[in-house]
């Protein structure tokens, strides 16, 4: 894979193992749904590659935030954000729940949050194993934490499998693509 455009373009992104990275057709619509970023502060969830947020990166974002816990992918995330030099980015090596937190502890803010967790997660519970979306479940997490600049979106990927709700709180779904199988829905704040 490679950086599709701007800054960086062409330059190569590793892959690490046992991930499922964001393909260069869903990045481009993403950030052909986005237009231009400069200057605009990016997290990225679920980072595994970093392709997206090196993307934004590339395209002018004003700092990029990667989340990613897997101790295997850390290491390909860090060679690959090398590229971007100085302290334009930021790897936090934790949970994006735990992340999500220390973010709001801190006052940060973002103006975009791009977010492509597993697509399903196994949950052993009292009823048996069931599928958990953390798609959703970041979701709620986010519109509690209060992160998302005034002005902000909410980009989750996710399978079409999975259903996200049209509102979370003061978080509503206002439009989403389909990509196959993938789909990208976009979250703003409501005033309300």
């Amino acid at each position: 894979m490679r950086i599709i455009t701007g800054k960086f373009k062409g330059r190569n992104i590793g892959m690490p193992r046992g991930i499922r990275p964001t393909q260069a057709k869903a990045r481009k619509a993403v950030f052909d749904i986005l237009g231009d970023i400069e200057d605009l502060a990016f997290l990225e969830l679920f980072a595994g590659s970093g392709a997206v947020g090196l993307e934004a990166a590339s395209r002018g974002a004003r700092e990029v935030i990667f989340v990613e816990n897997e101790p295997g992918v850390l290491k390909a995330l860090a060679l690959n954000t090398s590229v971007l030099g100085g302290s334009r980015y930021l790897i936090i090596p934790l949970d994006a729940q735990k992340a999500l937190a220390r973010l709001s502890k801190e006052g940060r803010r973002f103006d975009i949050i791009f977010l492509d967790p597993p697509y399903f997660k196994l949950k052993v519970g009292e009823s048996g194993v069931n599928e958990e979306s953390l798609a959703k479940k970041t979701l709620k997490t986010l519109e509690a934490c209060d992160i998302l600049a005034p002005n902000g979106l909410i980009i989750a990927q996710h399978s079409d499998r999975e259903d996200l709700p049209a509102e979370l709180g003061v978080l509503s779904l206002f439009r989403h693509y389909t990509y196959g199988s993938t789909i990208l829905s976009l979250y703003r704040k409501e005033n309300r």
